[in-house]
């Protein structure tokens, strides 16, 4: 029965870490997305810039 009960609680945490860890994931990957295309736009125009 002890056994049981802890195996249970184990699973409950693990699941809830899971599932923050998978949010922070998609958090994170949205961020570098974010600022990935804020790079490539500051470039653009830098470029544009020096070009005319």
């Amino acid at each position: 029965m002890k056994t049981t009960l802890l195996a249970l609680i184990s699973l409950v945490l693990f699941s809830t870490g899971c599932s923050a860890t998978w949010s922070g994931i998609k958090e994170d990957s949205s961020d570098a997305k974010d600022w990935t295309a804020k790079k490539i736009d500051e470039s653009a125009d830098y470029i544009k810039e020096k070009t005319e």
